[in-house]
């Protein structure tokens, strides 16, 4: 699996696994540990969560299979790379470090390794940036970073950073229609070294769908979520994280991160979805 150095030391697979929407339902708890656990067996390393998803149910959910796993040898601890996020209006100077301890009870580990404020909230940037960076210093989260931060966002950013521990990604919605970001954001986050990681890469699955793409697609010898996917992963100093629960797309999606895209297949996709001409408001789900 290919990595991106990340500014505030450590790389991270350019490819991983969300889990929003998981953590929702007590009658499928069992199914999603157990895709959770397949995936890593697979060799999936990244995995991306947020107490939101399911009001910490995902984080409950990824920490059973994470338990499992790391009691069964099937991984070490020191191989993966977990991602949670804090809600905004619990991103306080108080309630970031209250919520980052709910979150590590949740998932049963000692250190979260990106922690991420999940978009701009009430509270000041100042106050979340400070205890981001507390929980640095006592060990608790290993990097932090934010979600959702278009390039206003970011130039505010970072003069509240000083000289402590600096945003390590930034995480956003981007994928093959929705392609904003790569207008200045991306180059902005290039500039410095920081990693965009996109999330629902594929559009929550639509753009295996997708007939044009399907066509393209199967002139190249794979699935139309694979081309999307591909297409993502092909833009340095991104990584990406599609959920997915079935065995047959963890597979699939964990292919895509082998496959390399020439010139012409990345011209004709410019030409089913154009990049963006000019600025716009980022897209969210």
């Amino acid at each position: 699996m290919r990595t991106l150095s990340l500014p505030a030391g450590g790389e991270m697979p350019v490819l991983g696994l969300g889990t929003w929407r998981m953590g929702e339902a007590a009658g499928r708890r069992a199914a999603e540990v157990a895709a959770v656990r397949e995936a890593i067996a697979m060799g999936y390393r990244l995995i991306d969560t947020a107490e939101m998803y399911g009001e910490g149910g995902a984080e409950t959910v990824l920490g059973q299979a994470l338990a499992e796993a790391l009691r069964a040898g099937d991984v070490r601890r020191e191989e993966l790379f977990i991602v949670s996020k804090v809600y905004p209006h619990n991103a306080s100077r108080r309630g970031t470090p209250e919520a980052c301890e709910r979150s590590l009870k949740r998932l049963g580990l000692d250190t979260i390794d990106l922690y991420l404020l999940h978009w701009r909230g009430s509270h000041p940037l100042r106050e979340t940036v400070d205890a981001m960076q507390a929980l640095v210093a006592k060990g608790r989260i290993a990097r932090w970073g934010v979600s959702n931060f278009d390039i206003d966002d970011m130039e505010e950013l970072v003069p509240l950073i000083g000289s402590g521990p600096g945003c390590a990604a930034n995480q956003v919605y981007l994928s093959l229609a929705q392609r904003g970001p790569e207008f200045s954001l991306l180059p902005c986050l290039r500039e410095r070294g920081m990693p965009l990681m996109a999330y629902s890469p594929i559009d929550q699955g639509a753009l295996a769908s997708d007939d044009a793409l399907q066509a393209l697609a199967a002139q190249l010898g794979m699935s139309a979520a694979q081309l999307a996917l591909a297409a993502v992963l092909a833009r340095p100093g991104v990584a990406a994280i599609p959920k997915a629960v079935r065995s047959a797309h963890l597979q699939e999606n964990l292919a895509a991160a082998d496959l390399k895209l020439d010139a012409a297949t990345l011209a004709e996709l410019d030409r089913l979805h154009p990049p963006p001409r000019r600025k716009g408001p980022l897209a969210m789900i």
